[in-house]
């Protein structure tokens, strides 16, 4: 025995590992006597992965790759479940396949379609009456969403990190089993488990043939055939950009709303919206939800709802049924809740400030976290940010105030911050000033049927020296128009400070510069612009 504690065990290489991610627990026993070491290991846990990401989307991904810029052994599980259409995809989660990146190039193919009026009064020889290809326009559209599939798994492996195309859940903390329903499923076990798994479109449950005959945005953007005429149920951003590039294609669009648009948005600017939307050919169908979705002899869905004002049932006749409600977070099935993982009522895992679950070494980000942004960029942030707390040691933590984000119905919506209606309840009515103008883009001025649709709200709390705390932007390029401000907002600035910067002219965002109408004063915008 004591020969035994007389040899110390080679210590494995920790090049390009930091000490945080060693593969080893060891609980030891040493002394020191003159120049020899007693090291005795009387416990030893291995692991395969220092960190293991379930979930290919964009969160996880930009937390596995960061873990792994330091050193750490890190693996991917990613597994796309069929819709009840049968639609699926590859890898990069639902911002690549079937949500952000989709979307943009659709909302973009229905905008420039209807350039052709202006086109025409630019001076340009256009054939306004020309069709739309809706074939090839998916195409192209897969074609490109492919391509970035194969990037996303060629970064992996640039990277160092294992990607298995399995589903993935938890057997124990440390324990995820990995099944393909091919082979027989293998277990791997990991120091630090990541789920950042995201959500899937919800069906209504009390909706007979809801889930039978419709469809999602799992399945919009790679349908092979035209939708035709389309219905959307809910008036979630998801249901309003869709049906709004939809009706900017030339498709015949229908958004039903049980109450409200863009619930948790400024409302004020959602009806604004609407209005834009119903005025160029989306029609309303209002305080009204479906009951039943079957299919006719003739191969439409035939929709009975009912009219909560009137207490009606009617019915209408569609060729596509596109259910937008929400979203789910894909965790049920994954077996958190039998290792003491809590989670909320929607199934989104309950995490601290730190990411962390009630388990200490399972974290949670992006859209299965509960009260986390549904939104990419946020997800991808708290990924990097958790990957160098655990990885690097560092200590910083996701920022969630003031993130910028944009709605891309055909008059696009940015917005950062509080909502006029958030803004109230928080500090209360009588200490934020509302400021508010309406324009009409400068390029808007060859077509004569263009209005002075653009609008722009900046709020600001009174009693700190007016701090900009909400910025609501209406019109063109609203991404590019709400990062610019976005910075400023987090930075604090004031609206002196704002009115004080230099204007970029002509161009759509300087009108947020130099806003002095009230709203308490006035709640018709003032008309700006060129």
């Amino acid at each position: 025995v004591f020969f035994f504690l007389m040899i110390r065990r080679p210590p494995r290489s920790t090049q390009s590992r930091s000490s945080a991610a060693s593969d080893v627990y060891k609980r030891q026993v040493v002394s020191t006597q003159s120049t020899w070491e007693f090291n005795f290991q009387f416990m030893e846990e291995e692991f395969d992965y220092d960190y293991f990401v379930i979930g290919g989307g964009s969160g996880g991904l930009a937390s596995a790759k960061e873990a792994a810029k330091f050193g750490a052994r890190v693996a991917v599980a990613d597994f796309v479940t069929p819709s009840p259409q049968g639609s699926k995809w590859g890898l990069g989660g639902t911002c690549v396949n079937v949500g952000c990146i989709p979307k943009k190039l659709m909302h973009f193919a229905a905008g420039a379609g209807e350039l052709k009026h202006d086109q025409k009064e630019c001076g340009w020889d256009i054939d306004v009456k020309s069709q739309h290809n809706w074939e090839k326009m998916v195409k192209n559209v897969q074609k490109h969403i492919k391509k970035l599939n194969w990037g996303y798994k060629v970064e992996l492996v640039e990277k160092n990190v294992k990607y298995y195309n399995k589903l993935a859940s938890v057997v124990d903390k440390h324990t995820i089993e990995l099944n393909d329903f091919k082979k027989p499923a293998e277990k791997v076990r990991a120091k630090y488990i990541l789920i950042a798994v995201g959500g899937r479109p919800t069906y209504p449950d009390d909706v007979e043939g809801a889930a039978k005959y419709g469809i999602s945005s799992d399945d919009l953007f790679s349908l092979q055939k035209e939708p035709g005429k389309t219905l959307f149920v809910g008036a979630s951003y998801i249901g309003l950009e869709c049906a709004g590039f939809l009706t900017g294609l030339g498709r015949e669009s229908v958004v039903m709303v049980r109450s409200i648009l863009l619930r948790g948005f400024d409302q004020d600017v959602a009806n604004q919206i609407g209005d834009y939307m119903e005025k160029h050919g989306t029609r309303f169908i209002r305080k009204s939800t479906p009951t039943k979705v079957e299919k006719t002899e003739e191969g439409r869905l035939r929709v009975s709802y009912l009219n909560h004002e009137t207490n009606e049932t009617l019915q209408e006749e569609f060729d596509t049924v596109l259910f937008a409600i929400g979203r789910t977070a894909e965790t049920k099935k994954m077996g958190l809740e039998n290792i003491g993982v809590k989670l909320a009522k929607q199934g989104k895992v309950i995490t601290d400030d730190d990411d962390r679950s009630s388990v200490d070494n399972i974290f949670a980000i992006g859209d299965c976290a509960e009260g986390r942004p549904e939104l990419t960029p946020s997800a991808i942030s708290a990924g990097r940010y958790l990957a160098r707390r655990l990885f690097n040691g560092e200590t910083s933590l996701m920022d969630y105030s003031y993130v910028p984000t944009t709605v891309f119905t055909p008059l696009e919506y940015g917005s950062c911050g509080f909502s006029e209606e958030a803004a109230f309840e928080k500090f209360g009515q009588d200490n934020v000033e509302v400021y508010h103008i309406k324009f009409k883009p400068l390029e808007w001025n060859f077509l004569p049927a263009r209005g002075d649709d653009g609008y722009i709200k900046v709020i600001t709390n009174k009693q700190d020296e007016e701090r900009v705390i909400g910025f609501h932007y209406l019109g063109p390029n609203a991404g590019e128009v709400t990062q610019g401000y976005s910075i400023a907002i987090k930075m604090g600035v004031t609206k002196k400070q704002w009115d004080s910067t230099i204007r970029i002219h002509p161009t759509t965002a300087e009108e947020a510069i130099g806003i002095s109408s009230k709203k308490s004063e006035n709640s018709e915008a003032k008309a700006g612009g060129c």
